[in-house]
């Protein structure tokens, strides 16, 4: 697990194991706050230990930007903290996580030990604050990727923990290209000084209006060949030619991840434009 301060009191974590997922904490001078959780047991487990051990500190809160395993699953590692999310994303939870958590029990054994946490505190619109320390944290809607997320800005330092609203590239399997790109629209008129990206390495300052300008060409892309891919006879086999390159973005993102992803986005977009 990678770990690195952002600002002051400002950490964050990636997984060396799985897509390069990420979380986050924010640290207070009593208590804590965690923005997301880890895909396996002992990652999350190791950002615990970092936060009561060297930061000194107990969780009281852990929000989940969205209701994906690889990013709600943790929540039962930190007993006794309240869990805050969007109201959609308990839903899900309880739709979709916990039968999900019982197939994966059956094959991994690892996963024994975890338990879905329903979120306790949550929204539906507007926005949700939470005051830790000198920190002030703004929840808001980001969806796209999927129908409940959200994005957490640390608004004195200027850094929003986006979840999967923003990845090296965009994927709205589960969700809305153009709900998406509303989501990435809005995130560049933050004034940000980094981007926490659900999966990927941190965006700085300085490379946030390219990484806007390219999620939003490549989506627009995405929507072009899947358009014409609704006038051809065959359009398995045309979609089947349009490469992630072919839109703008490198397939070495996420360790070799993107090309599948890519893959499926042409899919999911050909059902939703196209039906079939």
């Amino acid at each position: 697990m990678h770990r690195e301060r952002v600002s002051e009191n400002v950490f964050w974590f990636q997984s060396e194991v799985y897509a390069a997922v990420t979380a986050g904490v924010i640290v207070g001078p009593q208590w804590a706050v965690v923005i997301d959780t880890l895909a396996l047991p002992e990652e999350t487990l190791s950002m615990r230990e970092f936060i009561e051990h060297e930061l000194g500190v107990q969780v009281r809160y852990v929000i989940n930007t969205h209701y994906h395993a690889d990013h709600s699953w943790g929540n039962c590692f930190f007993p006794g903290a309240t869990v805050v999310a969007h109201a959609r994303c308990r839903d899900l939870l309880v739709e979709r996580g916990l039968p999900s958590l019982e197939a994966a029990q059956r094959q991994n054994q690892n996963l024994r030990q975890v338990r879905i946490i329903l979120p306790q505190l949550t929204f539906d619109s507007g926005e949700l604050s939470l005051r830790v320390g000198k920190k002030n944290l703004i929840l808001s809607q980001a969806i796209g990727h999927s129908n409940d997320g959200i994005s957490v800005l640390v608004e004195e330092d200027r850094v929003l923990f986006a979840g999967d609203a923003f990845m090296p590239i965009p994927y709205a399997v589960d969700g809305n290209v153009d709900e998406l790109v509303a989501s990435i629209k809005r995130t560049g008129r933050l004034g940000l000084e980094n981007i926490i990206q659900g999966h990927g390495d941190i965006i700085l300052r300085g490379e946030i209006d390219a990484a806007i300008r390219e999620n939003l060409n490549y989506l627009a892309a995405l929507k072009k060949a899947v358009k014409s891919a609704g006038k051809r006879k065959n359009p398995e086999e045309y979609l089947s030619t349009i490469s992630i390159e072919n839109c703008g973005k490198s397939r070495v993102h996420l360790g070799g991840l993107a090309e599948t992803l890519h893959e499926r986005n042409l899919r999911a977009l050909y059902q939703q434009m196209h039906g079939g």
